[in-house]
C-alpha cells in the first residue's frame, strides 16, 4: 500500500472515531422537557428539533411534558437534573425571565442554574380588536383610549400578555382595564364575542377570524413588521416608536453541564435549524430564526428579567 493511500486511511477511520467518539460523549437516551401542553410554541419547537437532534448525535432523544403554573415544575426538574445533557428544556420568556420577575420567591434561578445552549427562534404576538372598537390603527386605539380612560378591556392570558399590554398602556400613557381568562383561546374568543375589546396573541392561530372580520388586527408586537404579514405594522412603527416585545424560544441544559458538551449541542442546533426543512417550517408559522450563541442567550435571559421587572413594578403588577 503506497504511503499517500495510508494516510488517506488513516484519515479516515481519526475521522470516523471522532464522530463516534462525539456520540458517545451524549447519554444513549436524551429528553427534551417542555413546560407547557402539546401545540403550543415550545412543544412545537422542541417536536421540530428532537429527532433531528437524535440523528446528529446518534441516540434517543425525545420530548416530554411537564405543565405547571407558568412552567415551574418543568424549570425546576431540569435545573436539579443531572449535569450531562441527559436531560434539556425548551425554555422560553415565562420561564427564564418572566417568573424571576413574577414570584417573589422561585425555586430555581434562570441564570445560575441553566447553561444556555441556543436561543432557537422568537415570535411576535398581534395586537387584535373586536370590529366594534373604531380603530383602524394603533394610533387611533390609542387615542380613544385617551379619551376614554379605563373603558376598554384587554383580554390577558398569562404573564406574558399582560406585560406586553402594560408595557402599551405605559408608553402610550393611557389607562385600560386588564380581565384575565384562563388561556389565550379564551381570550381570543372574549374578543371575538364582544366580552373584551383587545387582546395579544398568536396570529397563526386567530388569522382565520382576521379573515372573516371577527377579529381586527392593528400590528404586531415585534421591532419591525413580520415577512409574513407585510401589510401589517409593528406597533412601534404605528405610534409607539422602540415597542418590543416577543415570544422567545431556546434550549438550556442544567448548569455544570461540560462546556464541551453545550458547545456540541450548540452547534448541531445551529445545523438543525439552518437546514430548509427545518428553517421553513419556523419561517412559516411566524417565526425568526435566531440560532444565537450561548453567551448570547445567557445575556438575553439577564436583559429580559430586569426588563420585564420594570414593566412590573412601574405598572402595579403583583408579585406572587
Amino acid at each position: 500500500m503506497s504511503a499517500a493511500r495510508t494516510a488517506v486511511h488513516v484519515l479516515a477511520f481519526s475521522v470516523f472515531c471522532a464522530t463516534t467518539a462525539g456520540a458517545q460523549e451524549f447519554p444513549r437516551q436524551m429528553r427534551i422537557i417542555v413546560a407547557s401542553a402539546g401545540g403550543t410554541g415550545p412543544d412545537f419547537i422542541a417536536r421540530l428539533i428532537a429527532p433531528r437532534l437524535g440523528e446528529g448525535l446518534r441516540n434517543s432523544v425525545i420530548v416530554e411534558s411537564r405543565t405547571s403554573a407558568n412552567g415551574i415544575i418543568a424549570a425546576q426538574y431540569t435545573a436539579r437534573a443531572a449535569p450531562d445533557a441527559s436531560v434539556l428544556m425548551m425554555g422560553n420568556a415565562g420561564t427564564h425571565a418572566i417568573n424571576a420577575a413574577l414570584y417573589k420567591k422561585l425555586d430555581y434561578d434562570p441564570l445560575a442554574d441553566f447553561a444556555g445552549i441556543s436561543e432557537i427562534a422568537t415570535i411576535p404576538l398581534a395586537l387584535v380588536i373586536h370590529p366594534s372598537v373604531p380603530a383602524k390603527s394603533v394610533r387611533e386605539l390609542i387615542a380613544i383610549a385617551q379619551k376614554s380612560p379605563g373603558k376598554l378591556n384587554v383580554a390577558v392570558a398569562g404573564a406574558s400578555g399582560e406585560l406586553m399590554g402594560n408595557a402599551l398602556k405605559l408608553q402610550a400613557k393611557v389607562s385600560m382595564t386588564n380581565v384575565h381568562y384562563k388561556g389565550g383561546a379564551q381570550a381570543a374568543l372574549a374578543v371575538m364575542s364582544g366580552e373584551s375589546d383587545m387582546t395579544f396573541t398568536s396570529y397563526v392561530v386567530i388569522a382565520p377570524h382576521v379573515e372573516t372580520g371577527r377579529l381586527r388586527v392593528l400590528g404586531v408586537s415585534s421591532a419591525r413588521r413580520m415577512p409574513q404579514l407585510p401589510n401589517v405594522p409593528a406597533i412601534a412603527e404605528n405610534g409607539l416608536p422602540g415597542y418590543e416585545h416577543e415570544q422567545w424560544y431556546a434550549l438550556f441544559a442544567p448548569a455544570k453541564t461540560p462546556p464541551a458538551q453545550v458547545q456540541a449541542l450548540h452547534r448541531e442546533v445551529v445545523r438543525i435549524v439552518g437546514t430548509p426543512d427545518v428553517n421553513e417550517r419556523l419561517v412559516s408559522t411566524g417565526h425568526r430564526v435566531v440560532a444565537g450563541t450561548s453567551q448570547q442567550l445567557i445575556e438575553k435571559v439577564r436583559l429580559e428579567i430586569e426588563k420585564t421587572r420594570q414593566i412590573m413594578q412601574a405598572s402595579g403588577m403583583q408579585q406572587q
